[in-house]
């Protein structure tokens, strides 16, 4: 309910943008939970965020809490901090979506391994 309500209050073209990519976290497994954390949708497995999608005034990111780890062959990360990563995402703008779902899928695998 949390993240529809915050959705409900963007602009609508970057909510259905945002929305579709929500579902894709949620979509992973039946482990994930999601809370509205810092102004984000945020996928969590347990209790480690793995994902959040966060809306801009002009663009939806699609972010990383431990990006920098994740194998990411078209280079569609951005970000040079010591984990983090996001890819951008603008109405009407091509994105390689199955890459990005396949980053989705590697961050959901990487938050649901055991711990070592």
């Amino acid at each position: 309910p949390q993240v529809e309500a915050w959705l409900s209050t963007r602009p609508a073209e970057l909510a259905v943008l945002a929305g579709g990519w929500i579902q894709r976290l949620r979509d992973c497994g039946d482990d994930v939970l999601e809370l509205m954390h810092d102004g984000q949708a945020t996928a969590c497995v347990g209790e480690v965020a793995f994902a959040y999608v966060g809306i801009y005034a002009r663009h939806v990111s699609v972010g990383f809490f431990r990006g920098a780890e994740l194998s990411d062959p078209l280079r569609l990360l951005e970000g040079k901090g010591k984990l983090m990563r996001h890819v951008k995402l603008r109405p009407n703008s091509a994105i390689d979506a199955p890459a990005l779902a396949r980053l989705i899928q590697r961050a959901y695998s990487a938050a649901s391994a055991p711990a070592r």
